[in-house]
């Protein structure tokens, strides 16, 4: 099979497009022919830094496709039937061996390409707001860079729980795309300060929720903006600064600041995450919420996807179509 692999960790230009040996399927796994690659800012992170077991090095974590054969002792899912998969790596490929348990039945009539931005990207969003952020309808939540995948799933779902949304990003364009998905108050971070924005919109109060994906200074921001008693959802460090953000004035606020990692939780809680996940991919195949796609690229351009996603041009996710 063809597959976008590196041999040594580094920046996009790592990435080769070249013939690998198919995966074996074991008892327990199913063989998934994959067909769009929902590509995670968490796969352009493994590919800088994170060691790997073995060169070649298949990276990403979520695909979606057809089950092309079932290992021994699988029984959720069928040959033949439409599904999107987590795993630990080996996404960007035409084909991936996945345990069962990390696989999520889709709708025959879903397109495979929607199905690849569901499971990480609205299972988060779902988990910083409710499950750690604890959102309540009538409350205001401020979500930061609210045009990636995370953000545009936050959105929706803020605003169909009966939030007041914020929501910010680099420009006005994306802000004002945001605005069909339910955001309330856009704010620009590149010519706005969002604290005294956020003071402004909420009359001095700030906000009862924030979900921060950035980090670093970003973090600073997001506390400042914390109404008291404030709770922030922190999912991420996309801003990648290296110097400790000061969470200090947490304290004065008698605010709380919750770390989530949706994967973590997948491991931890199987049973829970499966019905969220089962749950959201419902919303999405009925029309009630939207997975946006921003650009698709084939599998052998792995490198330019990669470099795109990390100019943070993309409203919504970056696909690869093997």
């Amino acid at each position: 099979m063809k597959a976008a692999v590196y041999y040594e960790n580094g920046g996009p230009e790592v990435l080769r497009y070249e013939d690998v040996p198919d995966p074996e399927v074991k008892p327990g796994e199913a063989l998934l022919r994959i067909q769009a690659v929902g590509v995670q800012g968490g796969d352009t992170l493994h590919r800088q830094v994170t060691p790997f077991p073995s060169a070649p090095h298949i990276v990403g974590y979520q695909a979606a496709g057809t089950i092309a054969a079932v290992g021994a002792g699988v029984t959720s899912v069928r040959e033949g039937q439409r599904a999107v998969a987590f795993m630990a790596s080996g996404s960007h490929a035409e084909l991936a061996a996945v345990p069962e348990h990390n696989l999520y039945a889709v709708p025959d009539d879903m397109d495979p390409r929607i199905a690849a931005g569901i499971p990480v990207e609205f299972g988060t969003a779902d988990d910083c707001l409710f499950e750690f952020g604890g959102l309540k309808a009538g409350e205001t939540v401020l979500i930061q860079a609210a045009a990636g995948g995370v953000g545009v799933a936050a959105v929706q779902l803020a605003k169909k729980a009966g939030a007041t949304v914020l929501g910010t990003a680099s420009s006005d364009e994306k802000l004002a795309r945001l605005a069909e998905f339910g955001l309330d108050h856009a704010i620009n971070y590149k010519n706005e300060d969002v604290v005294s924005r956020v003071r402004e919109l909420t009359d001095g109060r700030g906000v009862d929720l924030v979900l921060d994906p950035v980090g670093g200074s970003t973090l600073e921001g997001s506390i400042n903006a914390l109404a008291y008693r404030g709770r922030i959802s922190w999912v991420g460090q996309a801003g990648r600064e290296r110097t400790p953000p000061q969470i200090g004035p947490l304290m004065f606020k008698n605010a709380s600041l919750r770390g989530v990692y949706f994967g973590g939780e997948m491991g931890f809680n199987p049973a829970r995450t499966r019905t969220l996940i089962e749950g959201l991919i419902g919303r999405v195949a009925s029309g009630e919420l939207t997975m946006v796609i921003d650009r698709e690229f084939p599998l052998a351009e792995a490198a330019d996807a990669h470099r795109y996603i990390e100019s943070r041009a993309a409203f919504g996710r970056v696909l690869l179509i093997p």
